[in-house]
């Protein structure tokens, strides 16, 4: 039944980058994730309330409460970088390399969750994905890696914390109901989305912000609600290790409807590099 929840995240992840892209045009990306982490938190705490799962908070142990805690952290810094790239750089690139993020998951999970079944297949899977996401970036992107003003370095950064994001929520829903869970995480995030907002200022042009891009921002909110509550229900049941994959093919979805929507190019190098992402993910799952 984890995979059915592991297929869900993908999908709902897909949209999200695309809705979130429209939505950022005219608003500064720090104050963006602070709105939808809003969305994201509302549609956390209903499913925690339909489940009836919100009684159980008292009963979680301070080990859970440090590695929820560290996990929203993680996911914070995760989406601030995000969504930064979007702003900077093209959805499919972008995607890319946040999706890359499952080769770190896998090599964390074999070796602080001991993750270790067909680790041949797996690593090997690896391999594809990493060179998959090589393809995917243009080379004059890599070469300018520390040039200011690139995507490149914020995408590198959403990826790693969205991989550390991975383990340790792993091991913070062990003992917690996933949808409480993932409430409790998205309110770390909320608090600290916010904090950083203030911080550079964005707030300021929350008053200025056309109610087109709050809408794109609030779909962009549901979609990640969605995805996050499928996900980490399947991380509770299923291996880190082949949920995380899963949950990276959301590229597919994303890369189509960034061709779609925002009519961006796929180049011929890129088309290699997404096959590649996928072989390499179909590996590990097989």
């Amino acid at each position: 039944m984890w995979i059915v929840y592991a297929v869900g995240a993908a999908l709902f992840a897909g949209v999200t980058a695309v809705l979130a892209k429209v939505g950022i045009r005219h608003a500064g990306s720090n104050l963006a994730t602070a709105l939808r982490t809003i969305v994201v938190l509302a549609c956390a705490w209903l499913m925690v309330l339909a489940v009836g799962s919100h009684s159980t908070i008292t009963g979680i142990s301070g080990r859970a409460w440090l590695f929820l805690t560290l996990s929203g952290l993680s996911t914070g810094a995760s989406w601030l970088c995000f969504f930064r790239a979007l702003q900077l750089g093209e959805v499919n690139k972008v995607a890319a390399v946040d999706k890359s993020s499952t080769v770190l998951t896998v090599l964390f999970a074999i070796t602080f969750l001991g993750e270790t079944e067909h680790l041949v297949i797996r690593l090997s899977g690896l391999a594809l994905i990493a060179w998959g996401t090589y393809l995917m970036v243009e080379r004059s992107t890599w070469k300018g890696l520390t040039a200011g003003g690139s995507w490149l370095p914020y995408a590198l950064g959403a990826a790693v914390f969205a991989a550390l994001t991975a383990i340790l929520g792993k091991i913070g829903i062990a003992e917690v109901e996933s949808n409480l869970g993932t409430a409790i995480r998205t309110g770390v995030v909320l608090v600290m989305a916010w904090i950083v907002a203030f911080a550079v200022g964005e707030q300021r042009g929350l008053r200025s912000l056309p109610r087109r891009d709050f809408g794109f921002i609030g779909l962009s909110g549901l979609a990640t609600g969605a995805s996050w509550l499928c996900y980490w229900r399947a991380m509770q049941d299923g291996p880190a290790s082949l949920v995380a994959p899963i949950d990276r093919l959301s590229i597919l979805v994303t890369v189509g409807f960034a061709v779609w929507f925002l009519s961006e190019r796929i180049t011929r190098r890129a088309a290699l590099g997404l096959a590649l992402l996928v072989l390499g993910t179909v590996a590990m799952l097989l």
